[in-house]
């Protein structure tokens, strides 16, 4: 089990007795939850709040009281009395996780139950509910997946594998913001959001599971160390709010967002939480009687509706005063007033009762009803000065809409439609429209670090969006700040690529134009065009235009780059003194092939070309698998020969010496340091990088930071060496980083720390960390006299049992 299993709850009631805490505070304005099932707790004289979250647990209950609870939520929606398969799988679930618990010391089969309680809070089918009981038995090897196939059917079998192997998936992270990670952190993250979007293809409601289970872990992350708290909630504002988001779940993605704040802006957050709370019963009052007010005209005016307060949640409140640098004070919408009415007349009839009843403020009404959000949300929305003179928000809509914005694609595989095989209904296909474009990005683009860029922004929360119209009146929805050029890519991709110019409202605009709310946009095309210009993509905004460019580019130049990704594939072998008949072999291609996602050796040849890979990257790894299979013995005469041949090169260079034993050729003088990506000991092949003002710094060859050191920076790499005579760096000691892979046990740490004592190393730190499957990985730095040294200490280790592979950091 993960560190991220093994989480726990937080708590949901305030004791009585106790002083009020700041996390205290934060569940006091949301007391009451937003149950899905339709109970929302009533407060004051009848005022309903809903605060737009699944309903918490509470805390320390037993496994056989939230199972009850799990019965009677689903009994709550779904028709039928047979429940016998759902207590099938809580029975397999419970022998499974057996013995095991979590960090706040309950027993591990609560996690499964609450997953398994969010989902019926979302009103989905029986089969969803059963693989989130056992969504981690097939991890926890006691069924297969052919088992619970047997036992479930194939529904379930293939949603808990596809969970599975989400829960195999591991996102990189930092300690920054995310923009630090190294190349391969990169590929590794993008290549992981690739799997996540496959296998959400194949049945979303593998990602409602996901998404249910991260919710319960980040409402426990209190249980979990600082930095793994920081982790797993930047990875859940980054990835998982913004999918709940994209699919229209906003049950789900309200509380991510809430809780990721807490724990990475807590300042920020508590302070929210005391402001807000300061006027509470002040401002409920004033919902109370809005509400009274709004219901009495509605009545007047025969129109049947439910009316209740909204409270505007922290992350939304937040990134209000972020993007548009305003303090709490001139947010107005920190609450409103929902109406939900029957039809959409209704709505419209509605919004003239509201209008007549307070002034709106002008600018501040949307029509999502017309326009939907990307998501497909539907509502009216308009901000009206009350009359105490305080602006406040009002939404209408039906209960459909309702339904739509709370549940999102969720909706989609409630009970009577889960059981009845039927394709998705056109509406949920428009919700999917996001999913298949995401799909189409996979295919299209080779480059994982630009596939990372394109989701990153897609998937930004803190982005905007302006509607617009075609000639014809069709809406489209893009980024705020867009331009012309990304209207075009959001018509056609042609039309986008013979873009000449576009009117707007029926006048010329430059093609920087910035879009804005309810333009009217033509795009004027030639056969003629040439096709976009490298400089739109300094223009555009949207996701899906800067892929067509980069797109164009890539197809239109694909020839001219496939031959010049094989020259300078060659002239790297050139320069290495690499064979390159050696390494280009089809086992050798495909493993490239692979590791970077390309269907074939031209795609990756084109890559290379276009600079989307760098042509030491691909040589150095294929390199590395040919000195594998064809391990380098030298004969007597090749060693004499090669001691000539270094020992006429070092005559023929001026060289300069320094304090740790290397020899920076054609250089005197020079300040000599060591860098710490790649720690480079005595033996190793080197090279230096001329730094600006901190003298050279040395790294390995195979130092990822060299291979991947861009062309206008290399003019600055320098040959060097290691001092000939081992007599001059007598008593010298550099830094060694090693990772170990081993198969977890008790005493592996032991045996490992005692063949380094053994040898008479000074161990200067040791981390281990163990992932689901039971492997080990220990990353050990200590300090060695060469390299001759360091594989002595890697053979020995090598011996350990347990162990299955060593590798220089």
């Amino acid at each position: 089990m993960t560190d991220e299993k093994m989480t726990d709850k937080v708590q949901a009631a305030v004791p009585a007795d106790t002083g009020m805490q700041p996390e205290e505070k934060s569940k006091i304005v949301y007391e009451g939850g937003g149950n899905l099932a339709g109970v929302q707790r009533k407060k004051g004289k009848g005022l309903i709040l809903d605060d737009g979250r699944i309903e918490a647990m509470k805390e320390y209950l037993s496994p056989e009281e939230l199972y009850q609870d799990l019965i009677s939520r689903v009994r709550r929606y779904h028709p039928s009395d047979d429940i016998s398969m759902i207590e099938k799988a809580y029975k397999i679930a419970y022998a499974a996780h057996e013995g095991q618990v979590r960090k706040s010391g309950e027993p591990y089969i609560i996690h499964p139950l609450c997953v398994a309680i969010i989902l019926a809070d979302l009103e989905l089918d029986k089969e969803t509910i059963e693989a989130g009981l056992l969504h981690d038995v097939v991890e926890d090897t006691i069924m297969t997946e052919a088992e619970i196939e047997k036992e479930f059917g194939p529904d379930v079998a293939l949603l808990v594998d596809g969970v599975t192997k989400l829960q195999q998936i591991d996102f990189p992270s930092d300690k920054g913001n995310g923009e630090n990670k190294t190349a391969d952190q990169q590929e590794m993250q993008a290549e992981n959001l690739r799997k996540m979007f496959l296998a959400m293809a194949k049945d979303i409601r593998v990602i409602m599971i996901k998404l249910a289970d991260r919710l319960h872990n980040m409402r426990t992350l209190k249980y979990q160390p600082p930095a793994k708290q920081q982790k797993i909630a930047r990875e859940t504002m980054e990835i998982y709010a913004p999918i709940a988001q994209r699919l229209g779940i906003s049950k789900i993605k309200v509380e991510l967002d809430d809780l990721s704040l807490k724990y990475l802006e807590p300042e920020v957050y508590y302070d929210l939480v005391d402001k807000i709370a300061v006027r509470r019963s002040e401002r409920e009052e004033y919902i109370q009687q809005i509400v009274d007010e709004v219901s009495e005209h509605m009545k007047n005016a025969g129109i049947k509706s439910q009316i209740d307060g909204r409270v505007k949640h922290f992350f939304s409140i937040y990134k209000k005063m972020k993007n548009q640098s305003k303090t709490l004070d001139q947010i107005y919408d920190l609450f409103a007033v929902r109406i939900i009415v029957d039809s959409v007349k209704d709505c419209y009839a509605a919004l003239g009762v509201i209008h007549e009843m307070y002034k709106p403020i002008p600018g501040r009404f949307k029509d999502y009803i017309a326009m939907p959000k990307a998501n497909m949300y539907q509502s009216l929305h308009t901000t009206v000065i009350g009359s105490s003179g305080q602006p406040f928000e009002i939404q209408i809509r039906t209960m459909e809409m309702h339904k739509a914005a709370e549940f999102g694609i969720a909706a989609h595989w409630k009970y009577k439609e889960a059981s009845d095989g039927k394709k998705v209904a056109a509406q949920e296909e428009e919700k999917l429209a996001w999913l298949r474009q995401i799909l189409e990005w996979q295919r299209d683009m080779s480059d994982n670090k630009e596939f990372m860029n394109l989701l990153k922004s897609d998937l930004d929360l803190f982005s905007d969006t302006v509607y617009c119209f075609t000639p014809t009146g069709d809406v489209k929805t893009l980024p705020a700040g867009s331009t012309p050029i990304d209207f075009a890519y959001s018509v056609h991709t042609a039309v986008g690529n013979k873009m000449i110019g576009a009117r707007v409202n029926g006048k010329l605009v430059t093609i920087d134009y910035e879009i804005q709310n309810g333009d009217r946009i033509e795009i004027l095309t030639s056969q003629n065009s040439k096709g976009p210009s490298r400089d739109w993509l300094n223009l555009v905004k949207s996701t899906q235009a800067k892929n067509k460019i980069n797109q164009w580019f890539k197809n239109e130049f694909k020839e001219e780059n496939i031959i010049k990704g094989k020259e300078m594939l060659s002239a790297y072998c050139k320069a290495k003194s690499i064979n390159i008949s050696d390494i280009m072999k089809p086992l050798y291609m495909e493993a490239q092939m692979k590791k970077y996602g390309f269907k074939d050796w031209e795609s990756l040849l084109a890559a290379v070309g276009h600079g989307g890979l760098k042509e030491g990257q691909i040589i150095n790894r294929m390199q590395e698998l040919y000195d594998k299979d064809h391990p380098k013995v030298l004969s007597n005469e090749e060693v004499i020969a090669s001691v000539a041949e270094n020992a006429q090169a070092r005559q023929m260079l001026p060289r300069a010496k320094s304090k740790n034993g290397i020899v920076v050729k054609g250089i005197h003088d020079v300040a000599v340091r060591f860098s710490k990506c790649c720690s480079p000991v005595p033996g190793d092949e080197i090279i230096g990088f001329v730094t600006r003002g901190r003298g050279i710094s040395i790294h390995r060859t195979d130092c990822v930071n060299v291979i991947n050191l861009p062309e206008v920076e290399r003019a600055r790499l320098i040959d060097a060496e290691w001092e000939a005579s081992p007599e001059n760096r007598a008593g010298e000691k550099y830094l060694a980083e090693i990772n170990i892979y081993a198969n977890n046990r008790s005493g592996l740490l032991a045996d490992i720390s005692r063949a380094l004592t053994e040898k008479n190393i000074d161990i200067l730190s040791m981390n281990t960390r163990t992932n689901k499957q039971g492997m080990a990985t220990l990353s050990a730095s200590f300090e060695i006299s060469s390299r001759d040294e360091l594989i002595r200490i890697i053979d020995k280790i090598r011996t350990i049992d347990s162990v299955i592979d060593i590798e220089r950091s």
